[in-house]
């Protein structure tokens, strides 16, 4: 069985829905559109959610997209939420599509998982060890 995550949601906007989850055991919660929004072909928006977070100590959000809306290549872009920050969540969305996309207000527009967070210490190295792959990287292990 899986914890229980607790998530605190402050609604910015009387028009903004919470976040929620679909399913028992899902790993990510959808968000939502407040308002509608046209995104033309090749072009991107910052799509506002209405809503701001409050995670857990030691945790944060990771945006991520909906597979109904990759299909159609409207995808993601950044989307990591720190545990401190307090302001709107907005979802940039990019349309890779040949056509302009349209989203209504209560549309879902992206996911989010919850990201344990670590602490962090930056150290300047002289050198780095070895590793069987080095420097390989962008499909350097081969297609099949």
């Amino acid at each position: 069985m899986c914890e229980m995550f607790h998530l605190m949601v402050k609604k910015l906007h009387p028009d903004a829905r919470l976040p929620s989850v679909a399913h028992p055991g899902d790993l990510a919660c959808d968000l939502f559109a407040l308002e509608g929004a046209e995104i033309p072909a090749g072009g991107q928006c910052a799509v506002r959610t209405g809503v701001a977070l409050k995670f857990p100590d030691g945790w944060g959000g990771i945006i991520k997209d909906r597979s109904s809306m990759a299909i159609a290549r409207i995808y993601t872009s950044g989307g990591v939420i720190d545990s401190g920050y307090r302001g709107e969540v907005k979802i940039i969305l990019r349309n890779d599509s040949g056509k302009e996309f349209r989203i209504q207000a209560g549309d879902k527009i992206a996911q989010m998982m919850a990201q344990k967070a670590e602490e962090w210490l930056v150290e300047e190295a002289e050198s780095l060890d070895e590793t069987s792959r080095a420097q390989g990287g962008f499909g350097s292990t081969g297609k099949k």
